[in-house]
């Protein structure tokens, strides 16, 4: 038998759990086709009781972008924003946003309209905050001159009317997803609360907390450094700008409805990835295992096993990155209590 005879065999055989061959993931996918694999991966909606989860409040962000390198292959990850910082730094074929609430779902729905509108950072900044564009903003400025700008800008009521309008006719009429009111109407919050808050907006709202708790804002994500200095948000420069608006507008960043404790959402995903013969390169978790009870734990280590994950994949936690294979080998949960309380998400 010839090598390259044999490489394909064991090619064949290996596809099934790590993928191998040539990559079929889409370079770009229809409208239709991004609302039905969306609805296909979903599960059941849930819950999330400790806050409508607008904004991350994971300040670790770009101390954690630092170690990641452009990978391709697929992300998946959890939550709202962060996500982007992520995408922007690996560069991947293909994204899915993972998430227990359809509200997060509508939330990055939201975001590709606005990431569709906006030819620019600084654009992207008026309307995701409804401010006038600073006519002194200078199309190479920082992100931290960026954010400088706007704020001294205050909300345009005029404004918000208008990209309201023009996310809606994107989200309905442009693309033409079958959006249900209630959809609309959480949309509509979703971008009065950017609206109201402004770039101070964050994880917790208006909600009375522990003085001591850590609650950085969307300025101050954006603008946060590693402990070399270096800014990495997704905002940071117009290249990685550029990179996660280049996704959206092919449909290529899917959320989809799904938990990490249950037993399909994740699995379909990797079904997915691995009958295209691509890997996954990078799973940005968060601290989503605090709010699992032991049985839902030791699902999400059977869900994480099932992927078809490369070698050198990532797993990203809100506060620090690891080789995937590390946290597979460390993924075994207690045996002791099944069930946990939900608590407020760590930072330490």
């Amino acid at each position: 038998m010839r090598p390259s005879a044999f490489a394909w065999i064991v090619c064949v055989i290996l596809l099934t759990s790590v993928g191998c061959g040539r990559s079929t993931l889409p370079p770009a996918i229809g409208d239709q086709e991004f609302w039905q694999l969306s609805a296909s991966l979903s599960e059941p909606p849930g819950t999330f009781t400790v806050s409508d989860n607008f904004v991350s409040n994971e300040p670790h962000v770009s101390d954690n972008a630092r170690w990641l390198r452009r990978a391709g292959g697929v992300y998946i990850g959890v939550g709202p924003e962060q996500n982007f910082t992520y995408v922007a730094r690996l560069r991947p074929s293909m994204a899915f946003v993972v998430d227990i609430r359809r509200e997060n779902r509508n939330l990055h729905l939201l975001y590709k309209a606005l990431f569709e509108i906006a030819a620019s950072r600084a654009d992207f900044v008026s309307l995701l905050f409804s401010r006038l564009r600073p006519a002194t903003l200078a199309a190479g400025a920082s992100v931290e001159q960026i954010f400088t700008a706007y704020a001294g800008v205050p909300p345009s009521p005029a404004l918000f009317t208008l990209n309201a309008a023009l996310v809606r006719d994107r989200l309905l009429h442009v693309h033409g997803f079958p959006l249900e009111a209630g959809d609309l109407e959480w949309i509509d919050r979703a971008y009065r609360a950017f609206f109201t808050d402004g770039p101070e907006i964050q994880f917790w709202g208006s909600r009375s907390v522990d003085p001591s708790t850590i609650r950085p804002s969307y300025r101050q994500l954006m603008t946060a450094s590693d402990f070399t200095g270096q800014r990495r948000s997704f905002l940071a420069s117009e290249e990685d700008f550029q990179a996660v608006k280049a996704l959206e507008v092919r449909n290529l960043i899917v959320p989809v409805i799904g938990d990490f404790g249950g037993a399909d959402a994740i699995r379909r995903v990797g079904d997915y990835v691995r009958a295209r013969g691509g890997t996954v390169r990078a799973f940005y978790g968060s601290n989503v295992g605090v709010y699992l009870t032991n049985d839902q734990t030791r699902q999400f280590c059977r869900n994480l096993a099932g992927l078809p994950a490369s070698s050198n994949a990532w797993f990203i936690e809100s506060d620090g990155v690891r080789s995937f294979s590390s946290k597979l080998s460390a993924c075994a949960p207690a045996k002791t209590e099944t069930t946990k309380s939900p608590a407020a998400p760590s930072l330490r």
